[in-house]
């Protein structure tokens, strides 16, 4: 014997059964199959909301690996630009101290001494523009490491 038919004969009994049951247990089953229906429903969209929640987290979580590695990229991006920067202001400051040295050098020599540019005797050092004891550099008076300037 098939499904079919047994279902069909429980459910014309059921129906009966309804229809001759006091109306307090009908709205006892009312009330009792309205409970069942919104727990089933709660229950459903509670695990779509946990699925939603966990996709979410796995996409989150891909997307803090990916946003690590672009940044690691643009760090390394940004210092190269920065040393090649560094590079081209360097080529550009010993340009222009060259070109300095050239300007500097042709005035020079441009430059003709007169009679007055001579020394005189006034010029002369006397003994007293020699330096004391007390004018000469000391061993502290002396540049350390310390005090050269770096670049960068």
């Amino acid at each position: 014997m098939s499904a079919k038919p047994m279902k069909k004969a429980v459910g014309k009994a059921a129906k009966k059964a309804i229809k001759k049951a006091p109306s307090e247990w009908k709205q006892k089953a009312k009330d009792e199959l309205q409970n069942k229906a919104t727990d089933k429903v709660e229950e459903k969209v509670q695990s779509k909301v946990n699925q939603a929640s966990e996709k979410l987290a796995e996409v989150k979580e891909n997307n803090a690996h990916n946003v690590h590695g672009k940044a690691e990229d643009a760090k390394e991006k940004v210092q190269d630009v920065l040393l090649s920067v560094r590079d081209k202001l360097g080529n550009v400051k010993e340009a222009g101290e060259e070109f300095q040295k050239k300007i500097s050098s042709s005035n020079k020599r441009d430059k003709v001494k007169g009679v007055e540019n001579l020394k005189s005797v006034s010029d002369i050092k006397s003994a007293t523009n020699i330096k004391g004891p007390s004018e000469v550099k000391k061993s502290t008076d002396l540049k350390s490491v310390n005090n050269i300037k770096k670049i960068g």
